[in-house]
């Protein structure tokens, strides 16, 4: 039987760690992070006490996430539930009404517009949110943010490991209610915690998040960086990974001046070669436990239009009643949208999170535990699948090939990615969506 110490040293040392931040926010300087430009792992600098492991160990969102007994804490068993985005009272598609936050926010400005609506209310005080660091603009940096600009700042999504939670210890000392937004597996923490009554968390009034599929290294950005022959990160003067016009575009811009810039779709090429091992067996695309969750409306109706819609779920009952008061006030517009619908347009992060993360999950000796049953639309051929996409995962990811695609434009290798994207989806159509 592992001691709780033991169980934290184990989640570091065999790939579960979620990076949420937590054990690092609790630790009161006993534990750090090494590496924040590599792989970021928590660090033990000091023994722990048995109470202070016992807490870190509760708040841990890398081994140990009971579905079901987040499900019911947080939503008391109420509302509707679906098993690939949860439970849900609310499900429509939604923007900003304010086209100057529509047009900042990575998707269509809803999360800013919630909490600037909240915030000016006076229904809460501050928000968790994740900016760019002013001193090291090549880091995101969570922080706190009271008023309007400094929720605009932190607008648009950051798609760099970044552990959000260390910042429970300002979270517990701050005066008033805050709004929590984070990543599903940040979330998970969050609950866990709530659920235990530890006084880190008591501020959080709500939880409005965002979906995720995955998250990058920061290898990903020096390899972008080498594909237009710039050495030396510490050179970035502006980094978004959501510029301009939805869906946006990957932009760095130098201290020179100079500025690289590649569409979304086309900038995710660098996804198979630097994301977090531990999302591939992560099963929470739509951020599940929290208040609202809202995602980018991926379906030609909406992309052909340009400037940004949102999937938005209100799922507990006070999630529910902020999104109807907005809609009441015209902060946001609305539009309907079935749960078919919803499940089409994120229908490949559905497939990989919902059936995919439960095949590879079956292949490791170390895995997660979410007390759930191993799914049964799961087919040979979605097996046969999962095995070849793995394979070309293991290719991808060796030295050869990753030299070769950093010597490239990143240009050349974003566009030949996503036609590549596009043959793949259709030729795969059938195996994903079969049973699904």
């Amino acid at each position: 039987m592992m001691t709780d110490l033991q169980k934290i040293q184990h989640v570091i040392d065999h790939g579960l760690c979620t990076r949420c931040g937590s054990c690092i926010g609790l630790s009161q300087g006993q534990m750090r992070f090494t590496d924040r430009i590599g792989t970021i792992l928590p660090q033990i600098e000091q023994k722990l006490s048995d109470t202070l492991a016992r807490d870190l160990w509760t708040a841990c969102s890398g081994e140990e996430v009971n579905f079901p007994a987040l499900n019911q804490f947080v939503f008391g068993g109420k509302g509707i539930h679906h098993p690939y985005f949860g439970t849900y009272r609310n499900l429509l598609i939604a923007f900003s009404s304010d086209p100057t936050i529509r047009r900042r926010g990575g998707s269509a400005g809803v999360i800013s517009t919630a909490l600037i609506w909240l915030l000016e209310r006076n229904m809460i005080q501050g928000a968790v949110v994740l900016g760019m660091s002013a001193k090291e603009p090549w880091l995101p940096r969570p922080f706190i943010a009271t008023t309007r600009e400094e929720v605009l700042s932190a607008a648009q999504s950051k798609y760099l490991v970044t552990p959000v939670n260390e910042l429970l210890p300002e979270m517990e000392q701050f005066n008033g209610t805050l709004t929590y937004v984070g990543l599903p597996c940040q979330v998970h923490s969050i609950r866990k915690l709530q659920m235990a009554g530890h006084p880190s968390v008591k501020k959080i009034g709500c939880i409005i998040a965002p979906y995720c599929g995955l998250n990058l290294h920061f290898s990903s950005i020096r390899s972008f960086l080498r594909s237009h022959g710039e050495k030396d990160y510490r050179e970035i003067a502006d980094l978004q990974f959501r510029h301009g016009e939805w869906p946006g575009n990957m932009r760095v811009e130098m201290k020179s001046g100079r500025v690289y810039q590649l569409p979304k779709f086309h900038a995710n090429y660098l996804i198979p070669f630097h994301m977090m091992d531990r999302c591939r067996v992560c099963i929470d695309v739509a951020n599940e436990f929290a208040d609202i969750s809202v995602g980018d409306a991926w379906a030609p109706v909406y992309e052909e239009r340009g400037k940004g819609f949102s999937i938005v779920m209100a799922r507990s009952k006070a999630g529910k009643a902020i999104l109807d008061q907005m809609i009441d006030e015209g902060v946001v517009e609305v539009l309907p949208l079935t749960e078919q619908e919803a499940v089409k347009m994120h229908s490949h992060m559905y497939d990989n999170k919902k059936r995919g993360a439960f095949i590879r999950m079956k292949r490791r000796k170390f895995r997660p535990d979410y007390n759930l049953s191993f799914p049964s639309n799961i087919n040979f051929k979605r097996r046969v699948f999962e095995f070849t996409m793995s394979v070309i995962l293991v290719i991808l990811r060796t030295r050869l090939v990753t030299w070769v695609v950093d010597m490239l434009p990143s240009g050349f290798v974003g566009k030949t990615f996503n036609s590549f994207k596009v043959f793949w989806k259709r030729i795969t159509f059938s195996v994903k969506r079969e049973d699904l």
